[in-house]
């Protein structure tokens, strides 16, 4: 400890400066994953965006019955207003999905049939009764409830599975005596699997693939509070790296607002797939030559692992490690809502009615536009006749002063009565929208 002194002369002990902070260090090998990883996702969002996301935003817009200019039918547009039609079909399909999986109390079962001991099942009884309440206690219906209504919007449902460990406090008495006791919480640690419903717009995958297995890898980006980030770190789930917060768009937020919170946030991506053995592998440790002499630029594809990569504001290396799981299978499930062969994306409900939508919105908007021609009274004046400063307008009851005559300055204009045969279009169009979803 430094000493100091005040201006008696006597010593006055100083605080010891804190220790400088040790981040970690990439290597060379780290920072060869992180490009290889970097490279791919944004070859595969490039093509995804391109293809898909302009069409997932306004079905979107549908669904929710938002408004944009882009969506309009004509320049000379002027109703926003947005028919029902999609959001029924896609409530509807949803519920009849829903009640399918859980209308019968029971959405899974297990089949018992062998090593029973004198003819009894409670061994498996017993196991169906403890995934009920894990499933409840990890709100599973909850994650299938969202991942099939994205399903029904984007076309594919997507799930990510969380396996982890959180604390568990349970109400414990303990006797003292044969009169009193204490009551308190226990504190244990639970296993717990959990599905984390993934939006489309989060999703990045090989286009070369067909199917999650199928693809050189999957990814996942989302916005995550900061405040879980510092917990790995401190957890030692992450590496010790200097992380800030990053905002960069808003296409990655699961619904499209005004304005989007943009304060405490880091970007972070999270790769399941393939990649090269060499860039897990410690400096002295050598990968096995096959042999075989590759093509420059295939070499890295020659020898590739099933791997986990975590990286967080597109450079930062949070986690590398082969896949933990004894089956080496990747912790992502996807399911087309109407098949699209030879496809990993596949069809959904306001896809399908999207033709549809768009001519009922337009026949009603026309019709719209044309009741306000109709019904609102427009004049025709001679300017030269009337007061200086004058402003007119039509209200009942109001009066308007002109220099004259008032048949001969003011003239009404009238654009005859809107047709009703327009609404009874609409209706046709509501009809085979129906048609096409099925609903």
């Amino acid at each position: 400890m430094d000493n100091s002194y005040d201006n008696t002369g006597q010593i006055v002990d100083s605080i010891e400066p804190k220790p400088k902070t040790t981040f970690y260090d990439p290597t060379e090998n780290d920072k060869e994953l992180t490009a290889f990883v970097v490279d791919h996702t944004d070859r595969w969002r490039n093509y995804r965006d391109q293809n898909h996301m302009d069409d997932w935003e306004r079905y979107e817009r549908v669904f929710r019955g938002q408004w944009a200019a882009e969506d309009k039918q004509r320049q000379s547009e002027r109703s926003r207003v947005i028919s029902p039609a999609t959001q029924q079909a896609v409530e509807t399909r949803h519920a009849e999905v829903m009640e399918a999986i859980f209308g019968q109390g029971e959405y899974f079962d297990i089949k018992d049939d062998i090593v029973d001991v004198n003819g009894t099942k409670i061994d498996v009884e017993k196991l169906k009764n403890q995934l009920k309440e894990d499933f409840s206690q990890d709100k599973i219906r909850k994650s299938i409830d969202q991942i099939e209504l994205m399903a029904e919007i984007y076309g594919t449902g997507i799930g990510e599975i969380i396996v982890g460990s959180e604390k568990q406090y349970i109400p414990t008495t303990v006797p003292i005596d044969n009169q009193q006791a204490a009551y308190g919480v226990t504190e244990k640690s639970r296993v717990c699997v959990k599905i984390n419903p993934v939006n489309p717009k989060n999703f990045l995958f090989d286009p070369n693939g067909t199917s999650v297995d199928d693809c050189m890898g999957v990814a996942i980006e989302r916005y995550v509070s900061i405040h879980k980030i510092t917990q790995g770190i401190v957890s030692g789930k992450y590496k010790k790296v200097n992380i800030d917060t990053l905002y960069k768009d808003d296409s990655l937020e699961p619904t499209q607002e005004a304005r989007n919170y943009q304060d405490d946030k880091v970007l972070v991506l999270t790769y399941y797939g393939l990649v090269p053995k060499e860039y897990l592998t410690n400096k002295d440790e050598e990968v096995a030559d096959l042999g075989i002499d590759f093509g420059e630029n295939v070499e890295d594809y020659a020898d590739m692992v099933e791997a986990i990569i975590i990286i967080a504001n597109g450079e930062l290396l949070l986690k590398a490690e082969e896949s933990p799981y004894m089956m080496k299978d990747r912790p992502v499930l996807t399911y087309q809502d109407d098949t699209v062969p030879n496809r990993l994306l596949g069809k959904g409900t306001v896809e399908k009615a999207f033709n549809m939508q768009v001519s009922l919105d337009s026949s009603i908007r026309s019709n719209l536009d044309g009741m306000a021609l109709t019904s609102a009274p427009m004049m025709g004046m001679d300017a030269t006749r009337l007061p200086r400063g004058a402003k007119f307008k039509v209200q009942p009851g109001g009066n308007f002063m002109v220099n004259g005559n008032p048949q001969e300055i003011l003239f009404p204009f009238k654009f005859g009565v809107s047709d009703g045969s327009q609404m009874e279009t609409s209706k046709e169009f509501e009809r085979m929208l129906l048609m096409a979803t099925g609903t």
